[in-house]
């Protein structure tokens, strides 16, 4: 979320005056949230200090809109001041304007409303990746390689428009209809469909396969609305196909529902053990989650792969199989984000996300990494901060906090100071970064990536669907006169060729063409399937399942 700026008040008046406007009215309206939410705790002296600033900001808001020698939008001052406010608190305490609720509130739910289609944007313009199987573009007849240019007549080609502006346009209530142009390969004509727009389902688990014959594989994306279920449904369907252990990979996922992380944690862990806990200054804010259902998969090895983006649900679900001694976490340490907000919905239908606890481990392990009260941009720069010490690159610049010991069930030394550290560190793969693929220039070559996948995908896709994703996995190369073709697209797109540094980075960008050609064919499995063959954690992951289960005979790991 974006922080808005007040409205440009262009008038003859006291300048410093109007430096300090939001700041009085952020110091005012701080009291005006907590009117009357006795729920909240606090003396009466507070409430009194609460009445007094109610007044002052009535006072002052009173004066600006009838007095002010211009019109002042009150709102946009009004929720400029809120959000400089909760910048003096923890980071994670937020304010959502009631125009950003709708947008908002579809991230983690279980289901949209649009026309059903996975999107990238090249060059400004709009290119359709896949469609969803029975979905209402798909009924229309949009295919994947679609240029969409237009929406409702208005031109969206060549304009800038940004994934967002997409969303706006695309996403409408269950039954609506919205009119789309596109250009086709082949078709000189742009090309018209009426689609109605119904419910889309959104997916929290990206993909579930076995690896070999005994090995699952199940990625979360992250914890939404109907994320149990998919997990549960995925564990059922792989334990089908002879699953005896399974990795989890929890990485790059930012958290979610807290209650759908506890019941995955739940259907994994055995017996009476407590999962997680919470703990604030007001009581009945205070709980403890424990084990109470018979799960499906309580033995078996388990192995969770994290990463410094797996945050809050996803460090719940780490911390408490890692607690338990039911998984071997492997990775490296994650996020840090350990605070628990309360949705509060407010009179004009805005939201407050009020932090009201902070959340432990079942040893007692706070995973909220530290923070400095109003000092957001230090708490902001965590993963450069990361980069430079060399975290993500070395196990020895780890900062362990040797003074926060804490042990699992069986024993084992863990330690808190912020985020999950994982039992076996794998460092940020960094070997395919070379003199032609730099950080700077990696946007723009996986941009590439798939739109020349995209192309090819459409191009060869009688051929492909022949192929089977089975085969397409095991035998599918790209070949050189491919690479050629990449070569020539990113050349047009300011990216220099150079030999030697397209030498180090080739297997990459073959393998991320590969995958991607898989899943615009066929579905995230055959991506996925692809990117682990030379995914240095998976493969790690794939050497230590003896590891893993030596935890189930409470025989202690050594931890690298």
């Amino acid at each position: 979320m974006g922080y808005q700026n007040p409205t440009k008040v262009k008038a003859n008046m006291n300048h410093n005056f109007y430096i300090r406007l939001p700041i009085l009215l952020a110091i005012a309206i701080c009291a005006g949230i907590f009117v009357g939410a006795k729920m909240f705790g606090g003396n009466t002296s507070s409430r009194n200090d609460v009445t007094t600033n109610v007044t002052k900001i009535r006072e002052i808001l009173n004066y600006i809109n009838n007095d002010y020698v211009d019109s002042a939008n009150i709102d946009q001052l009004t929720d400029h001041a809120i959000k400089e406010m909760l910048q003096k608190l923890d980071p994670h305490t937020s304010y959502i304007p009631a125009k950003d609720m709708d947008y908002l509130g579809t991230q983690l739910d279980g289901d949209i409303e649009g026309i059903g289609i996975s999107f990238q944007i090249f060059h400004d313009t709009l290119h359709v990746e896949s469609v969803v199987v029975g979905g209402p573009s798909e009924q229309a007849g949009l295919r994947s390689g679609d240029k969409i240019i237009k929406v409702n007549e208005e031109n969206i080609a060549g304009v800038s428009i940004s994934s967002r502006g997409v969303f706006d346009r695309l996403r409408g209530k269950k039954g609506s209809k919205v009119k789309i142009g596109v250009l086709r390969k082949g078709n000189g004509d742009v090309l018209f469909f009426n689609i109605t727009r119904a419910k889309i389902p959104q997916h929290s688990v990206d993909v579930a396969f076995m690896m070999d014959n005994k090995s699952g594989y199940i990625k979360i994306s992250r914890f939404g609305a109907t994320v149990y279920d998919e997990f549960k449904t995925s564990l059922e369907k792989l334990l089908k196909q002879g699953m005896k252990q399974v990795i989890i990979d929890l990485r790059d996922n930012g958290g979610g529902y807290m209650d759908r992380a506890i019941n995955i944690a739940d259907e994994l862990i055995g017996g009476d053990k407590l999962i997680v806990y919470t703990d604030g200054k007001v009581d009945r804010y205070d709980e403890k989650y424990k084990t109470k259902t018979k799960g499906i998969f309580e033995q078996g090895a388990v192995i969770v792969l994290i990463d410094e983006e797996s945050a809050s649900a996803s460090e719940i679900v780490a911390g408490a199989l890692q607690d338990n001694d039911r998984a071997l976490i492997i990775g490296r340490r994650s996020y840090g984000k350990g605070l628990v907000q309360r949705p509060i919905d407010l009179n004009d239908g805005s939201e407050l996300r009020l932090t009201i606890s902070r959340y432990y481990t079942p040893s007692g392990r706070s995973i909220q990494k530290p923070y400095v009260m109003g000092e957001l941009e230090n708490y902001a720069h965590d993963y450069e901060d990361r980069v430079s010490h060399g975290e993500l690159f070395h196990a020895d610049s780890n900062k362990l906090d040797k003074t926060k010991q804490y042990k699992t069930v069986k024993g084992r030394v863990v330690y808190g100071g912020g985020g999950i550290m994982p039992d076996y560190f794998v460092a940020t793969d960094t070997s395919h970064l070379s003199s032609y693929l730099t950080l700077q220039t990696a946007s723009t070559i996986n941009e590439a990536i798939r739109e020349y996948a995209l192309e090819y995908a459409n191009d060869q896709k009688t051929k492909l669907l022949e192929m089977g994703i089975r085969n397409f996995v095991r035998d599918f190369q790209v070949s050189e006169e491919m690479l050629k073709k990449f070569v020539k697209m990113t050349n047009k797109q300011s990216v220099k060729y150079d030999e030697k540094g397209f030498a180090k980075s080739k297997e990459y960008v073959k393998n991320n063409i590969k995958a991607f050609i898989g899943r615009i064919t066929w579905d995230s499995e055959a991506a996925f399937s692809v990117w682990n063959q030379q995914d240095v954690i998976v493969k790690k992951a794939m050497t230590l399942f003896g590891e893993a289960s030596k935890l189930e005979s409470a025989k202690l790991v050594s931890g690298k």
